[in-house]
């Protein structure tokens, strides 16, 4: 099984890396640290201090606060509980008509409004952009996943949470 240095791993998080670099690193068997190091690298990048334990998207995270486990944006905007939908704590812009599609794909290639709509979801305090949902209008948002982290921790990890 090969292992691969920390900065080798930054580089394939950040994309820096060769595809003929890439494609094994993502084939082959994990090393038994890959997703401590994972972890190690972007609680680096985040200004606070609180345990990443799981990241759920590309600017946020379930961590560790006190007894509590919450959803936390990189910029340090809290969520709440991660067993809630954090969605519905974000600033959401929706895509439902002709002008707001046709920002983003002009002309024949946007869908139709009476179909689908778009709900691009931000962060309040830095207004990254976290997800954006494709739905029919009227659709509920979309609850992604709860995440069992004790039996990821126990059973894929086999390391205390």
């Amino acid at each position: 099984m090969a292992s691969y240095p920390k900065d080798v791993i930054r580089d394939l998080i950040d994309g820096k890396l060769p595809w003929q670099t890439t494609k094994p690193i993502m084939s082959d068997f994990k090393d038994e640290r890959r997703f401590e190091i994972y972890l190690e690298i972007l609680q680096e990048r985040v200004p606070w201090k609180e345990r990443i334990l799981l990241p759920v998207g590309e600017h946020l995270y379930i961590v560790e606060k006190g007894a509590a486990r919450i959803v936390k944006c990189d910029c340090g905007h809290e969520f709440g509980p991660y067993t809630e939908n954090w969605k519905l704590e974000a600033l959401v812009y929706v895509r439902d008509d002709e002008r707001s599609l046709d920002e983003i794909y002009p002309g024949a290639r946007k869908c139709d409004p009476g179909w689908m709509e778009l709900r691009e979801y931000y962060c309040p305090g830095c207004k990254a952009q976290l997800e954006v949902e494709a739905v029919t209008p009227g659709y509920p948002v979309v609850f992604d996943f709860v995440p069992d982290l004790e039996g990821f921790y126990r059973d894929w990890l086999k390391k205390p949470l």
